[in-house]
């Protein structure tokens, strides 16, 4: 049987980082095209498999379709029908965010001068996309080191019905993590914060990690978390999910949290299932 074609569309909020999300892409060894008409996809389509050399392939959309844009989820299932295996990758961030970005850069919007206008019309555009999406990515505190690690992340979905799975500690002090699709509050634990020695140390030291482990209370929740991910993970791939983000906080995100995501991630990996860790906070 012949393997898909991977077919990555790029899209979502102007200034949310779609340029940057192509380029690393582009480093990957993707086939990029920036804004390619969605007129042309299926004679683009039609050019790649003449190709055989393109393998994989990336393709910026953005909000200068208009209501064009309307035509996509037709398009991408005419394309899962050939030899594609198409997924779209919805970049978002804040308002405040992206008014911040197009200040600094003093790019104008595609598509109004008013920007608080603009941004507006863009979401109510967009939102349909953003809701049948494979991942949103919110880029509000991301940087571009922690972008590329997210998106290296969905390239190791590598077999048809298997779900890429990424792990994320950190701190509510320092804002809720934006991505996730599951967020669990690991605050009731605890605290190797207030032991001495173990201040200055993470949750991937080994001292944390007994200290956490000596509470019943860590254990069992350890145990039964993962056995809740266990039992929801084939239930989001019977829905057609293929990326996952579990986000675990705690107060500052550098101890309870990160060792519980790194003890989760490695307990899906003995699982055989696909799973990444990224922890936000441990180095604030």
């Amino acid at each position: 049987m012949q393997t898909k074609r991977k077919l990555f569309i790029i899209t979502g909020m102007s200034g949310a980082g779609k340029s940057q999300a192509l380029k690393i892409f582009g480093d990957f060894g993707f086939y990029c095209v920036d804004n390619l008409p969605l007129a042309l996809f299926e004679q683009f389509a039609d050019y790649v498999k003449q190709r055989p050399e393109l393998k994989n392939v990336a393709l910026g959309v953005d909000v200068r379709e208009g209501e064009r844009l309307k035509e996509l989820p037709a398009l991408l299932k005419n394309l899962t029908k050939s030899d594609f295996s198409p997924k779209v990758i919805f970049l978002d961030a804040s308002e405040e965010c992206l008014i911040r970005r197009f200040s600094e850069t003093k790019h104008k919007h595609p598509i109004h001068k008013k920007l608080a206008v603009a941004i507006a019309h863009e979401h109510d555009l967009l939102t349909p996309i953003k809701v049948a999406a494979d991942k949103v990515i919110d880029t509000t505190d991301l940087k571009l080191g922690e972008l590329k690690e997210k998106l290296s992340a969905l390239l190791e979905l590598k077999k048809e019905g298997e779900m890429q799975i990424s792990v994320v500690s950190f701190g509510f002090k320092n804002g809720i993590a934006k991505e996730a699709d599951i967020v669990m509050d690991v605050r009731f634990l605890p605290n190797p914060y207030y032991v001495k020695g173990l201040k200055n140390k993470t949750g991937l030291d080994k001292p944390v990690q007994d200290y956490i482990l000596s509470f019943k209370e860590s254990r069992e929740f350890a145990d039964r978390f993962a056995d809740l991910i266990k039992y929801l993970i084939p239930k989001y791939i019977k829905e057609g999910k293929s990326y996952l983000t579990i986000a675990i906080g705690c107060t500052g995100g550098k101890h309870r949290s990160v060792f519980m995501a790194h003890q989760l991630a490695e307990t899906l990996r003995k699982q055989g299932l696909s799973a990444s860790e990224f922890h936000r906070d441990i180095g604030l």
